[in-house]
């Protein structure tokens, strides 16, 4: 038991110092959607004035709607900026050394999402604390209840960004491929809109969004945060997470890089 902990926290601190020594990850986490909050949700505020939680049915000021998705933008591009570490450490063969620890490969795997959801959760909070003082304030006790739901959701994005970082050999090709996933992901959620107002405008852009795995993660912290809970989002972000982190350790190869290097 031991060395599976000294394993877990060795991992943890390594995406610890590597997150530290890269400011601006994390100050780039920060302005994105701080840059939404400011600017974008002005627009928004001017052209819906309110925006409508339907399982509370009650109005609410739009900064304080999206809240929860900005929360889980941050989880996403987290989650990619970690497949794009994993390409790195693949390419470098820093992945082949972790590998040959006695422990099991199921073990190294998850410990590296776990660190990266870790390092997650610090930047969510971050800009909840911003927020908070711009005067976006969700229910303090909603911040504590939230934490198991975001923690869940950073699971399940860094579970997806390592299952891609699977299929992707090069670090030239990372951009190109985050790109097809990230903004349909974020766009066709309810991130940025309720449901209701999609089918509003279109039926098929509804189901879209109603089927996309990042509008349950929305909702399931958007629930929590206002102190609330949604089961079918607790059970699809559940579900998914350990699909992605079971497909993800079947699935990964730390040849990947040696192989295309002796090609």
């Amino acid at each position: 038991m031991n060395a599976y902990w000294h394993c877990f926290s060795g991992i943890v601190l390594r995406e610890w110092l590597r997150f530290v020594l890269q400011r601006t990850r994390f100050l780039s986490a920060l302005v994105r959607p701080l840059l939404w909050l400011l600017v974008f949700a002005a627009g928004f505020r001017a052209a819906l004035g309110i925006a409508i939680i339907e399982p509370y049915d009650t109005y609410i000021p739009y900064e304080v709607y999206i809240i929860p998705g900005l929360a889980c933008m941050i989880l996403l591009f987290n989650g990619m900026q970690g497949s794009l570490s994993m390409v790195y450490d693949r390419e470098m063969g820093s992945m082949r050394v972790l590998l040959t620890s006695p422990l099991p490969r199921t073990f190294l795997l998850c410990s590296k999402l776990l660190a990266t959801a870790l390092i997650s959760l610090l930047q969510v909070y971050a800009f909840l604390a911003i927020a908070w003082v711009y005067g976006v304030q969700p229910p303090a006790m909603g911040l504590l209840v939230a934490l198991p739901a975001l923690l869940l959701v950073a699971l399940m994005l860094s579970a997806l960004g390592l299952l891609l970082s699977n299929a992707i050999r090069q670090l030239e090709n990372f951009a190109g491929v985050m790109n097809f996933v990230i903004f349909p992901l974020f766009f066709l959620s309810s991130a940025l809109y309720p449901l209701w107002k999609m089918r509003e405008s279109s039926e098929w852009l509804y189901w879209l969004c109603a089927i996309n795995p990042f509008t349950h993660a929305v909702e399931l912290v958007r629930f929590a945060l206002y102190e609330r809970f949604n089961p079918l989002a607790l059970a699809v972000c559940a579900a998914l997470t350990l699909v992605f982190a079971l497909l993800a350790v079947m699935t990964f190869n730390p040849q990947h890089a040696a192989l295309r290097k002796s090609t």
